[in-house]
């Protein structure tokens, strides 16, 4: 991998971000396959304890440091969002469409900077307050609550929007003090701990290819995790968060190769709202501490 050490390192962390989004949308369309197959408690204990087993596989040398923290309530609060995200995208996609959901989850980032504003005292702006307005009117196209296409299932990925945005503002407060593989180990706990609870009451015997299902989701998603983690360490992530939005598109191309289903035109028009509103928003975020920065140095 030569030609990949030459690279520019934004150059690294897009393209680290690209396999990341990729196979987040593909772990999904696992979850939607096992859905299926299985109840969602067992999608999440695989999504979960296959992720604590890697981690505790690639970093048994440094688990008793790793799980030192400063923060150890925030620490449990991000692990509870983070499987409240997971449940209700999988409960989502038992009867929602995989571009459809993910196009109501992206609303997260414009979700962060609301509950920045509201939790952490944030100034928001008139331009993000439009952005923000922008991008749930996105979302209400998606879900049509008037339509006849309209099911409460279509509320589900609302609720993951809010928990990512729940997640990253406990990710601010702890700030970058602390190893990210600290977090993904307490959540892997966590996750996994609470589905051991409550799988048995929900246990449907798997087949050999329902295992075969469950491992890999576990594989794919701290793949995915772990990828990410690169793209963020990688490059600035001004540079990279955009192309999150890249999910989208995969989550589309999964949705049409695995369950033939094609996202309608009001999805798609949706989505571009969504997108364009987050976008914008991103666009705020970064240009406010840059202008800043600026104005800092020329007053020195």
């Amino acid at each position: 991998m030569i030609w990949f050490s030459r690279l520019p390192d934004a150059t690294k962390g897009i393209l680290f971000m690209l396999v990341s989004v990729t196979s987040f949308s593909l772990m999904d369309g696992v979850a939607k396959l096992l859905g299926q197959r299985v109840d969602v408690s067992q999608v999440l204990l695989a999504r979960y304890g296959g992720q604590l087993l890697i981690l505790l596989v690639l970093f048994h040398r440094n688990i008793p440091r790793l799980l030192r923290t400063d923060h150890p309530r925030l620490q449990w609060v991000r692990a509870v969002f983070q499987l409240a995200a997971a449940a209700c995208f999988f409960i989502a996609l038992k009867t929602v469409g995989l571009a459809e959901a993910t196009a109501v989850a992206d609303l997260a980032p414009v979700m962060i900077t609301l509950g920045a504003a509201l939790l952490l005292k944030e100034r928001v702006g008139p331009r993000r307050a439009f952005g923000i307005a922008t991008a749930m009117i996105g979302a209400l196209i998606v879900i049509r609550p008037t339509g006849d296409v309209f099911t409460p299932a279509a509320l589900w990925p609302l609720g993951t929007a809010v928990c990512i945005a729940g997640y990253a503002i406990a990710t601010r407060y702890i700030g970058k003090s602390e190893p990210v593989q600290t977090g993904l180990i307490y959540s892997g706990i966590f996750g996994a701990g609470v589905m051991i609870l409550i799988v048995p009451f929900r246990w449907v015997t798997p087949d050999a290819t329902t295992w075969g299902l469950m491992a890999l989701i576990g594989l794919i998603g701290t793949f995915a995790q772990l990828t990410m983690i690169q793209a963020y360490s990688t490059a600035e992530a001004s540079a990279v968060a955009p192309f999150s939005y890249a999910g989208l598109i995969t989550a589309s191309l999964w949705g049409v190769l695995i369950f033939d289903t094609w996202p309608d035109g009001y999805t798609v028009l949706g989505a571009l709202v969504i997108v364009s509103a987050g976008l914008y928003v991103w666009h705020r975020e970064t240009r406010g501490p840059t202008v800043a920065r600026a104005a800092s140095k020329k007053a020195t």
